[in-house]
């Protein structure tokens, strides 16, 4: 599957002036007024809008870098950051209204056949947010959540009709004498809010607008390896626009709740493990808790205390689809503080036994270079 940047056919190190250029050549080359009729050539021209809406706002190419191309378009929630499907609930005209400024002296006025609105630029709706916990085990696994959301929508019976001072254009052109000669402006209709249109009839309960707040049960496919605070896209799920704009979309904040026994770091998860001495010294298996459930673990004689045990591939996936981080294991003795009179006199007798001397090998590690190697 082709990346943003393969569709502009440029490069991740192209500078804000490149990503305009490309786009440009890409909007003309298959601008529906030279490819009339031709499905491909429109739907090449709506993925050049998508992939440059997103890599030419600084935040967002910074998030598509950060996960990648299938993680920011995955989920069917409309991407991260405003990314993936941005386009699926626009028309031609919507595009052009939103980039136009791109064709510059291009010689498109507007697009002919697609919509009909001539360069209207079409009213959205105000976007939504929303913020879902997530359990650990959800994050590793993906998971469809149902939120219910409180959303304006268009009421049942509202009329509207076109804009007499724009003629429904949604934009008003002024003349002005200047030292200069005439200069036309053109700004919104302080009318219609450059809508194009006004409410005609207005149903009881629907306010200015013509729109009523209703309760929607909305499906959020949420993709594995989410972490807090990245933020899907849900589009066309934000409050309705009045007329024939478009819906705003829902925002869903992440939020991944602690684990009881786990700690993230990235893709990689941390475990206590707490053994006795006996253990320790003659060895034993382990049950321990995964994301995926519980597995077994040998423990081998003589292991020592600040052990990390790496289980590799058992950690969360990535969200780019790399590939699972590793679950590491920490090891801890525990030393019993309250003893028998026998079992102290066992280890007293143990204290003058030599066998029971520390005696670190070369190959053990510090606590300091336990901590480097967790971290490089």
């Amino acid at each position: 599957m082709a990346d943003f940047y393969d569709i502009l056919g440029i490069s991740k190190s192209a500078s804000a002036s490149e990503i305009k250029k490309a786009y440009r050549k890409k909007a003309i080359e298959f601008h529906p007024d030279k490819n009339p009729g031709d499905a491909t050539a429109e739907e090449n021209f709506k993925k050049a809008a998508e992939a440059y809406e997103t890599l030419s706002d600084p935040q967002k190419k910074a998030r598509y870098d950060q996960l990648g191309h299938q993680a920011y378009t995955s989920g069917g929630a409309g991407g991260f950051g405003g990314g993936a499907g941005g386009f699926g609930g626009m028309d031609m005209d919507d595009i052009f209204s939103q980039f136009g400024d791109i064709f510059g002296g291009g010689g498109f006025s507007g697009f002919s056949g697609f919509g009909g609105g001539g360069g209207r630029r079409r009213v959205k709706g105000k976007d939504l947010r929303i913020r879902v916990s997530l359990t650990l085990e959800e994050a590793a696994l993906g998971v469809e959540k149902k939120v219910k959301v409180k959303r304006k929508k268009q009421a049942p019976g509202v009329t509207y009709k076109t804009c007499s001072t724009c003629n429904g254009s949604g934009q008003v052109t002024r003349i002005q004498n200047t030292i200069l000669g005439r200069m036309q402006t053109s700004a919104p209709c302080n009318t219609c809010g450059g809508a194009g249109q006004m409410m005609d009839k207005k149903p009881a309960g629907a306010d200015a607008q013509g729109l009523i707040i209703d309760e929607e049960t909305v499906s959020i496919k949420i993709p594995a390896g989410v972490e807090t605070d990245m933020r899907l896209k849900v589009g066309g799920k934000g409050n309705e626009a009045p007329g024939d704009g478009i819906s705003g979309d829902l925002l869903v904040d992440i939020e991944v709740k602690a684990h009881d026994n786990l700690q993230r770091e990235g893709n990689n998860l941390h475990y206590d493990l707490y053994i006795s001495v006996p253990e320790a010294v003659l060895g034993t298996s382990k049950e321990i808790q995964t994301v995926t459930g519980k597995v077994r673990i040998p423990i081998e004689a003589g292991i020592q205390s600040g052990k990390i045990l790496r289980l590799r591939g058992k950690g969360m996936p990535s969200i780019n689809s790399y590939g699972n981080g590793d679950l590491l294991v920490h090891v801890n003795v525990w030393t019993p503080r309250d003893l028998t009179r026998e079992q102290k006199e066992f280890f007293e007798s143990m204290m003058t036994d030599s066998h029971f001397d520390p005696a670190p090998e070369k190959g053990d590690k510090s606590f300091f270079e336990k901590v480097k190697d967790m971290f490089s």
